[in-house]
């Protein structure tokens, strides 16, 4: 089970990566990565903490006020990815749509790294 959780680990890395990385490249626009990303960020979230919560052999420790306030975090993330992105392909990018996904993004990496 440790090797499926360090999967679902990487897959969630990878979504951060997503959003993070379109975010900085795709500027002043939410790119589709970005929207995907977000969306792998909540999936992956909730699957690693119900796994951790429910696979005792696996040995973590579920930390709820950390967890809640990222998953708030994740889902403003994929909130304004998918108004922005919506709004992108109508022809109006709207900028701090962009900024709001990737700034929120960014603060959850902090959150994740800094939180014990």
């Amino acid at each position: 089970m440790t090797f499926v959780y360090n999967l679902v680990v990487v897959t969630h890395l990878l979504g951060m990566a997503a959003v993070v990385g379109g975010y900085v490249a795709a500027q002043p626009r939410v790119s589709e990565l970005m929207v995907w990303g977000a969306r792998a960020q909540i999936l992956t979230g909730i699957v690693l903490v119900g796994m951790a919560e429910s696979i005792h052999s696996l040995g973590k420790e579920t930390n709820m006020p950390k967890v809640i306030t990222k998953l708030v975090v994740a889902v403003l993330v994929a909130a304004f990815a998918e108004m922005g992105r919506a709004d992108a392909k109508r022809g109006k990018a709207v900028p701090w749509m962009t900024h709001a996904a990737g700034g929120l993004a960014i603060l959850n990496v902090f959150i994740a790294a800094v939180w014990h």
